[in-house]
């Protein structure tokens, strides 16, 4: 169960989901019930009849910033630069009156420290340090960079999902792949298992008795970065800055007093409530950076169920979900979903492990 090559499956390109569903709660959602070992297919409005009055539902609030921008270096060639740590950049905006953070750059010949870049909206910026692939960059401005980029920047949408630069579906993609209830800008990538939740399923949960609780985890590129190691324990996972309020705290803290479940809604939220967790699953608020590395013979502390969609083959999201449910299980849900015609990734359909 630590060889990578264990959490390799076969997807066919078609399914890997370019675009939304049409209708955000009407995607799939494949049902796994773990003490029965047992499958069962439904839409993702069905979460309403499958989850319980009193289930705490966990959700990651942050909003994907278009993190993408464009342009050339001084010298001339043409640069993509991918802003990856937009938080520390806010920070040093307040105490510095700077924005400077860590990027990835894109260009025919990397640029070095010292060099001067203009970019989309007229933003101008300096490479203040090359470390290995990653650059730090100074954007000038002040405030006004935030709303320079806001304007000209573009989302920075998964590898894997295809679009031309002039595509329609770019202008679309600001609103599609955000949560409805994202409010805290940070991320680089969607928290995507959320995506499927509109205002109307929240609402008839609610009337339910299904209560909501709010973190933040900014997720990072580090989310797409590829295990390059065969035995898996040998990872570095990457780290993402994560924000867990008093409020809400309490309120999951509460949940798991009562005997009441704790339903995580995505990845980047486990990940978030299990790094605070005690051994008795008793959550501590605070603000920091999130590196725990999930997979099986891992014991979870305080969540009970959770909604996830589909991973890519042999990444840390996959591991994750395989030390919640049996790896081998896992894999043979995966393969379910395949022939059940499901779709894959950011886009794609979803999954309720309880």
């Amino acid at each position: 169960m630590y060889n990578l090559s264990d959490y390799d499956y076969d997807l066919p390109e078609e399914q890997i989901a370019q675009v939304p569903c049409q209708g955000r709660s009407c995607s799939k959602l494949l049902y796994i019930d773990r003490k029965r070992d047992e499958l069962s297919h439904h839409h993702f409005f069905d979460l309403a009849k499958l989850l319980k009055p009193g289930d705490l539902l966990v959700v990651n609030n942050t909003r994907v910033i278009p993190a993408r921008l464009f342009g050339k270096k001084e010298t001339g060639g043409r640069v993509e630069v991918l802003i990856i740590d937009y938080a520390n950049g806010v920070k040093n905006l307040e105490e510095k009156g700077f924005f400077q953070c860590d990027c990835l750059i894109r260009a025919s010949k990397n640029p070095k420290s010292g060099a001067v870049l203009h970019l989309d909206g007229g933003i101008k910026a300096e490479v203040m340090e090359v470390k290995q692939y990653i650059s730090e960059v100074r954007f000038f401005g002040g405030v006004q960079f935030i709303e320079a980029l806001k304007r000209s920047g573009k989302i920075p949408l998964p590898p894997y999902i295809k679009r031309s630069d002039d595509d329609a579906l770019t202008q679309t993609d600001r609103e599609t792949y955000q949560t409805v209830y994202a409010k805290t800008e940070g991320a680089v990538a969607a928290p995507t298992a959320g995506l499927h939740f509109t205002n109307s399923l929240i609402s008839d949960l609610e009337k339910k008795g299904v209560e909501f609780a709010n973190i933040t985890l900014h997720v990072g590129y580090g989310t797409f970065v590829p295990v390059r190691v065969e035995d898996i324990r040998d990872h570095q996972i990457h780290s993402e800055f994560y924000c867990v309020s008093p409020a809400a705290a309490q309120k999951i803290n509460r949940a798991k007093k009562e005997g009441r479940r704790v339903v995580a809604v995505g990845t980047t939220s486990v990940r978030t409530l299990e790094y605070l967790s005690d051994d008795r699953g008793c959550l501590s608020p605070g603000v920091g950076s999130c590196d725990l590395f999930i997979y099986p013979g891992y014991t979870f502390k305080c969540v009970d169920a959770m909604v996830t969609n589909f991973h890519l083959p042999k990444s840390t999201l996959l591991m994750l979900v395989s030390a919640f449910y049996k790896r081998e299980k896992m894999i043979q849900a995966y393969e379910t979903a395949i022939h059940a015609d499901y779709r894959f990734f950011s886009f794609g359909d979803a999954m309720f492990i309880e």
